[in-house]
């Protein structure tokens, strides 16, 4: 290609990554900042990781935010935004900081394939906010949950689901931090027990890799046995 196309190439595409970028939904407060000042002085987002692999448990997180601005707010998105290093970077800040407060509830594969991945990360969040629970105190008429997805999860508190609030809310983009890093770090771990299928590179998750060792090798017990195409090898477990 000479040098002027190439040029003109790479021009159109920063154009076009710009054009993304300025289109780009990023989280902001709106949502706390509402209810805030409707008296609800706890506003807690919650966002889970982990529906879709073959293997491993489904993590929820759970985050609450005392006041802004919190560490890092600028570089908080929705997790799948960002790569491994700027996920784990703005972890440790999220943890770090004094104006945030954040739970975890992890379900394993065998009571996903007991109730389904749905009611599984359903289960999740409430572990995830129960574990909240235990750093603060909850009162009932002064605290929301914001929640990813387009369901509610059955607590005593006032539940506002919100479709893609990892991309709209900060808690909720908070949140997905929370879960995502604690569910690699775990699939990191069962990399150490079962090094066979990968885990440390695909944490589970439908890749080639991941189906080639399972044709290979067959499952493990961290697989979640009623999904495809584990289901069709399960009596090699």
């Amino acid at each position: 290609m000479p040098l002027r196309e190439a040029l003109l190439a790479r021009a159109f595409l920063f154009v076009l990554k710009f054009v993304k970028y300025r289109n780009m939904v990023f989280p902001n407060f709106n949502e706390e900042k509402f209810f805030w000042k409707q008296g609800n002085k706890i506003v807690i987002g919650l966002d889970e990781a982990g529906r879709g692999p073959l293997a491993g448990p489904v993590v929820a997180g759970a985050v609450y935010i005392k006041k802004f601005p919190i560490s890092g707010f600028s570089k908080v998105r929705d997790s799948k935004m960002l790569s491994v290093g700027e996920r784990e970077n703005i972890y440790e800040k999220i943890i770090a900081d004094k104006n945030i407060e954040w739970g975890v509830g992890i379900v394993s594969e065998k009571i996903i394939d007991k109730i389904n991945i749905l009611q599984a990360s359903k289960l999740a969040m409430k572990k995830a906010v129960k574990n909240l629970e235990n750093k603060i105190q909850c009162a009932r008429p002064e605290c929301v949950l914001l929640i990813d997805g387009n369901f509610r999860i059955g607590t005593k508190y006032f539940e506002k689901p919100i479709i893609k609030a990892d991309c709209k809310v900060v808690s909720c983009a908070a949140a997905s931090i929370i879960a995502k890093v604690t569910r690699d770090r775990l699939m990191e771990k069962y990399h150490k027990k079962y090094p066979k299928y990968g885990f440390d590179r695909h944490k589970g998750y439908p890749t080639s890799l991941h189906y080639a060792n399972l044709m290979q090798y067959g499952p493990c017990k961290i697989h979640r046995k009623t999904f495809y195409p584990v289901s069709s090898m399960s009596e090699k477990i």
